[in-house]
């Protein structure tokens, strides 16, 4: 199944760090966005660049649909009041299990970290990229 390819690309990574604004070509540091388009990209799987643009691809879906290798999209304490696609800030991976794999300002690190509490309160929606 694609999607556990993707995680287990993704847990690969565990422990590189977290550099806001990493480029895309490199895989030593990543921020949130460049970790998922890379993870995506090494299958197959063309995502833009930011977080506010992956937004935009996919199939929208509830989060009680969410199934592993979904992303999640959040906002952040500087995006929390703003409006639209402007509000996100954040994408991670689902997991399974309410965890999921991302790389994060908290973290300063790929690694995978429960939604609850405070990711859960900070979801803006979720996206299916994968069938």
């Amino acid at each position: 199944m694609l999607a556990k390819r993707i995680i287990r690309t993704g847990k690969r990574y565990r422990g590189t760090p977290y550099v806001f604004g990493a480029p895309s070509k490199r895989h030593d540091i990543f921020d949130c966005s460049s970790f998922v388009q890379h993870v995506y990209g090494k299958h197959g799987i063309s995502l833009p660049r930011n977080s506010r643009q992956q937004f935009q691809v996919g199939r929208a879906i509830p989060l009680s649909s969410l199934k592993e290798g979904d992303l999640l999209f959040f906002t952040t304490p500087k995006r929390k009041k703003k409006n639209g696609l402007e509000r996100i800030g954040h994408v991670a991976i689902y997991l399974g299990n309410h965890t999921i794999l991302h790389t994060s300002r908290i973290d300063k690190k790929v690694s995978i970290t429960s939604l609850s509490p405070y990711w859960e309160n900070v979801i803006v929606g979720a996206k299916r990229i994968i069938n």
